[in-house]
């Protein structure tokens, strides 16, 4: 039987508990290889043994993300009544109870699909901002049938080039981010790979480049980049630092870029293929299969593998495409994220800049429209063995190199962010108070304060908010007092302090100017009232307003609460010595 993970687990009862207080549309944020087909799997398994006149479907855009979350729900639940509809899988079971489905193939046939209840999206970050599209006009359409119909979205990264957050902007399908799963948790906590990076000497000069929709001009780019001796030395530099390393992925800027970087390993005696969208299925199949097996060494791609590409052993990515887009930065190192056995971490070899254009991936924010361009992050490189790192760093964390102390001048030089941000730290906690926070003009908020030896660290969690403000203060309630209902006010929550545990320990790292609680520890041996058993009847309807259902695998409550994983939002905080 397969096991959710706490932070899965935190997922689907975010799911409840938002629906406990909105009615929107929510989005749920787990990092590449961190199991969304589990976590949807296991939700809809729940949702039917409940509700099991309720009609499902789950829609992506990628063929292998339709058979792939289809296998993962046969394989959690046999008897599930599941089927597939797409063109590519040669399938068209329209009237499955829970149905996987590519959006090409039933855009135009919703009144075939008929009345849903739910629509759960995968890699939801691929809905363009408009409200013209083929998601757009097939949601619109199912409504128009079921008027009660929800949608929930899933993603690795919540955001669209040049329009900011998903639940963000007038014509935003989504309303609210329900849960969110730190990258930096999950690899901290040994669930995905870490990533490491070097400074490669090659770098690919974009500065004669426009920027249309967003993103680098595909054509100048291409031309830009491919450049026969710039493709030798950064092959060379692939080749030298890879030589410990078995699985090798190249993102390219062009086909044909794609194919000379393959004739250039090939001439190097190192076995490379390329796969493009225009791959027949066959061959694609066959090239991603030797590749898993390990008798191709390295892939370069152009437009495809950042999406529904599974392969675990990957274990050094070379980011050969400058982009402005941080989605398709994230998605491109989330590839080397995927545990596998001999695998100690993701060598990313970023010749493209993406790293000190974007950021740190578990940091990614995007752009948006007419913001300005940001500074660089202070980042230096190993003298010893080129690895990045941040600049307070003084000692290496790869190969020990210890650092003499800083000179009170430096130089300017140009820098890099390293692809993870600096580890968090943890601190235990003495104490904690509670007391009232009260902002001009604005709701007043439930100032926290942990004692952590002879610092102290602020949090404030909006218990008289609306929205996803609301949302959190309500998750970070039930955390600490599963069982009891949310205040509504804050003198109320300040009264029902003594309810609260208290957790052992917190984790800061710096933001800007201040430090930031990014985590909780409790102890698993603390006790509390438990939730009482909610109701499992009605139909999904009566859950999106006040029913409130936790499927029996998914225990939500004490458990989930006492992993560190489980932070579902960067908490603004200041340290008291700031």
């Amino acid at each position: 039987m397969l096991t959710l993970r706490p932070y899965q687990e935190a997922a689907i009862a975010a799911i409840y508990t938002y629906y406990e207080v909105n009615s929107g549309n929510c989005c749920v944020v787990i990092p590449t290889a961190g199991g969304k087909s589990l976590v949807m799997a296991s939700f809809i398994e729940g949702v039917l043994k409940a509700w099991p006149d309720q009609r499902i479907l789950i829609v992506t855009h990628v063929r292998e993300l339709i058979a792939q979350n289809h296998a993962e729900m046969i394989g959690l639940w046999p008897e599930a009544p599941a089927g597939i509809y797409s063109a590519g899988l040669s399938k068209r079971e329209a009237q499955a109870r829970v149905l996987f489905a590519g959006i090409q193939s039933i855009h135009r046939r919703a009144h075939e699909i008929g009345h849903t209840d739910l629509v759960l999206i995968d890699e939801a970050h691929l809905i363009p901002g408009n409200s013209s599209t083929m998601y757009r006009r097939f949601l619109d359409a199912l409504q128009v049938i079921n008027p009660a119909l929800k949608v929930i979205g899933l993603t690795a990264t919540p955001f669209r080039t040049g329009s900011g957050m998903l639940h963000e902007g007038k014509d935003a399908l989504f309303t609210d981010i329900a849960y969110e799963a730190p990258v930096r948790d999950l690899i901290d906590a040994g669930y995905l790979s870490p990533l490491v990076s070097k400074q490669p000497n090659t770098r690919l000069d974009v500065s004669k480049v426009g920027t249309r929709a967003g993103d680098f001009i595909a054509r100048d780019l291409a031309a830009a980049v491919d450049q026969d001796a710039t493709t030798r030395a950064a092959v060379a530099e692939i080749i030298t630092h890879g030589k410990d390393r078995k699985s090798w992925l190249a993102f390219c800027s062009g086909v044909d870029h794609a194919r000379h970087v393959a004739e250039e390993f090939a001439r190097q005696g190192i076995t490379c293929r390329t796969i493009f969208g225009n791959t027949p299925k066959e061959e694609r199949d066959a090239i991603i299969a030797a590749f898993k097996r390990g008798e191709i060494r390295a892939l370069a791609s152009m437009g495809v593998l950042t999406t529904g590409f599974n392969a675990p052993a990957v274990d050094l990515i070379a980011l050969l495409r400058p982009t402005k887009s941080a989605g398709l930065y994230v998605q491109m190192v989330g590839r080397g994220t995927r545990l596998a056995p001999d695998k100690e971490n993701c060598l990313v070899l970023d010749f493209a800049d993406n790293v000190r254009r974007h950021g740190p991936i578990d940091l990614v924010r995007p752009k948006r429209p007419g913001d300005g361009g940001g500074g660089e992050a202070p980042t230096k490189v190993c003298p010893e063995c080129d690895s990045i790192m941040a600049l307070s760093a003084t000692e290496c964390p790869d190969c020990g190199y210890v650092f003499p102390p800083r000179e009170v001048k430096i130089a300017p030089t140009a820098a890099t962010l390293p692809v993870l941000s600096p580890k968090v730290q943890w601190l235990p906690v003495h104490g904690v108070s509670y007391s009232r926070h009260d902002k001009r003009g604005g709701r007043p908020s439930l100032k926290v304060t942990y004692s952590c030896g002879l610092k102290s660290y602020n949090e404030w969690v909006c218990v008289e908010h609306q929205g996803y403000a609301r949302q959190k203060a309500l998750e970070w309630w039930q955390k600490r007092a599963p069982g009891y209902p949310m205040p509504r006010t804050v003198d109320d929550a300040i009264a029902q302090a003594g309810k609260l545990t208290r957790p052992i320990a917190i984790s800061v790292h710096p933001s800007g100017r201040f430090l930031e609680i990014s985590g909780y520890r409790f102890d698993p041996c603390a006790t509390s009232t438990p939730a009482s058993a909610p109701s499992a009847t009605g139909n999904l309807a009566g859950l999106v307003g006040s029913t409130r259902y936790s499927p029996s695998r998914t225990s939500g409550g004490t458990k989930a609460a006492n992993t560190s994983v489980l932070a579902s939002a960067r908490t603004s905080v200041t340290g008291g010595q700031a």
